[in-house]
């Protein structure tokens, strides 16, 4: 059958921009000193007592510092002026800031039900 319209096909056109995106996705465009990084890693070590769990405060608190233009050393010194419990309030703020509005850390949302609704809920 012949017709005037082209086949091209839309599917790899989508793999390739896909493929692309999600390749440079976990890739780091930024480099940061050793010293900080060991500067950061040692402050969640000593709150929390756990190796790994530090290491993942310690990137997380890396990579929002630096989505946000502020030196990580600014946030750790701020946060070894606090006690433990405010310094995992500030935490939790300080890794809303990069977080999508729907996902945020350490906040509760309870939405107002109404009656008729919430009757018909099973516990």
């Amino acid at each position: 059958m012949a017709n005037n319209l082209t086949t091209t096909s839309t599917r790899t056109d989508l793999t390739s921009e896909s493929s692309t995106f999600f390749n440079n996705y976990l890739q780091s465009n930024f480099s940061i000193s050793s010293d900080i990084n060991g500067a950061v890693l040692a402050q969640f070590e000593k709150i929390t007592g756990n190796t790994e769990s530090a290491r993942v405060l310690a990137s997380a608190v890396i990579y929002t510092s630096q989505a946000q233009k502020v030196d990580p050393m600014l946030v750790v010194d701020k946060i070894r002026t606090m006690n433990k419990d405010e310094s995992m309030t500030y935490l939790n703020l300080f890794l809303n800031l990069n977080r999508v509005g729907t996902s945020f850390l350490g906040v509760k949302n309870r939405p107002r039900i109404s009656k008729y609704v919430e009757r018909c809920l099973l516990p």
